[in-house]
């Protein structure tokens, strides 16, 4: 059991491996939105997106309901709005860790 979670969450951090593919989820996570939509707000071409939520479709990161001739993409779990939250959160930390290590360095280079 415990190595099928971890195969789970290898698989599915792999999926979200891809700028583009983080990106259409900061979108996806203001509301759903359809391929030309996900597009302009990109500046993207239509086939890299397509080819983004192909794969995080296939992932279930991603669901896609037919609208007319229209796909309306949404996340599948909202959870995954949080987890984009506390990833901003990680690299907030890092940087202010950057910034500290930066200026005690700079400090220090008139001491010596």
């Amino acid at each position: 059991m415990n190595q099928d979670i971890q195969q789970f969450k290898a698989d599915f951090f792999k999926a979200l491996a891809h700028p583009l593919r983080i990106r259409i989820l900061e979108l996806l996570a203001e509301g759903n939105k359809n391929v030309n939509e996900i597009q302009i707000l990109l500046g993207s071409e239509g086939s890299a997106v397509s080819q983004q939520l192909t794969v995080l479709r296939n992932k279930n990161i991603v669901t896609g309901t037919k609208d007319g001739n229209r796909v309306i993409y949404s996340l599948r779990d909202p959870m995954i709005i949080e987890l984009l939250h506390v990833a901003r959160q990680i690299f907030n930390n890092h940087l202010v860790d950057t910034i500290s290590m930066l200026d005690q360095f700079n400090g220090s280079d008139g001491e010596e």
